[in-house]
């Protein structure tokens, strides 16, 4: 649904509405008591708001230049080289090596749609916020300011990329046809998937739920390649299938909460059990 707005608003005014009309529903139904939070805990959300802005603003900017299954295979890096940096246990470098090989392979041999140096940049800048975005869930998560603090986060996410959405799209952000797209993206995108990722925790092992996340690159380039008409060769396949190992790997050996110490650890920043990372924080607002 996004890629029908860029040719008319392009990614940075896809990701304004997207953010800002998401950031409307979210305070309308969870209605945040912040009267009460401390400076501590705005500085947590704020930081989250701006870790979420830039990874929709620039997983949307890849999406525009490179394949929708590539984009999400590149943002994969994000979690999983957090994962590098906290982890204390050798074998879970296997994991994140894996994911670079299917990373590799990608670049040689992927979609046919060839990709772009910046569609890749954009898409590795997007990690490194999903990176961000997880420290700075686990410490929302940590505070207790629970649902209010991704609806807060989320109106900063909008306040931070309107400004450019405008600068970028003008007044044609505000027409009709775009607000109605814009409203169903939303909706579709943030508020419904939100909603079920929440009941779906409640109801699946966080362990099944976090090998179903890491499904994401597969159902990404089968999307694009049903949706969008972007072809996926067997190269793509590959790498997409090694990144998923890879994520499943990392998520089934991980040791339980009662054997780690520090926070967050492996076990939270690898992509199958990022909202369990940031926990009541959930990441459904990832663009995609």
């Amino acid at each position: 649904m996004a890629s029908g707005l860029f040719p008319t608003v392009g990614a940075a005014g896809a990701t304004a509405l997207r953010l800002s009309i998401a950031a409307i529903a979210l305070l309308v139904l969870v209605r945040p008591r912040v009267r009460s939070w401390t400076r501590a805990e705005w500085t947590s959300v704020v930081l989250l708001g701006g870790a979420l802005a830039g990874m929709n603003g620039a997983f949307y900017e890849a999406v525009s230049r490179i394949p929708l299954g590539a984009a999400v295979t590149l943002e994969f890096l994000g979690p999983l080289g957090l994962a590098t940096v906290l982890s204390r246990r050798p074998r879970d470098l296997i994991w994140v090596g894996l994911a670079l090989t299917g990373v590799a392979v990608l670049g040689v041999e992927g979609f046919e749609q060839p990709l772009t140096v910046a569609g890749v940049v954009w898409a590795l800048v997007a990690a490194a916020f999903w990176a961000a975005y997880i420290l700075a869930g686990a410490r929302v998560a940590g505070t207790g300011v629970g649902m209010g603090g991704l609806a807060v986060a989320s109106v900063v996410a909008g306040l931070l990329t309107l400004p450019v959405g405008l600068a970028a799209a003008g007044a044609s952000l505000f027409s009709g046809p775009v607000l109605a797209m814009a409203l169903g993206m939303a909706v579709l995108a943030s508020v419904v998937p939100y909603s079920l990722e929440l009941f779906a925790l409640g109801q699946l092992p966080k362990k099944t739920f976090s090998v179903l996340l890491a499904l994401e690159p597969a159902v990404a380039a089968l999307t694009g390649a049903v949706l969008l008409g972007q072809g996926v060769g067997i190269g793509a396949v590959g790498a997409i299938g090694l990144v998923i190992v890879a994520a499943v790997g990392a998520t089934l050996s991980a040791p339980t909460r009662a054997e780690t110490v520090n926070e967050p650890t492996f076990a939270e920043v690898t992509p199958g059990v990022r909202s369990e990372a940031t926990e009541p924080v959930a990441t459904t607002l990832q663009g995609c």
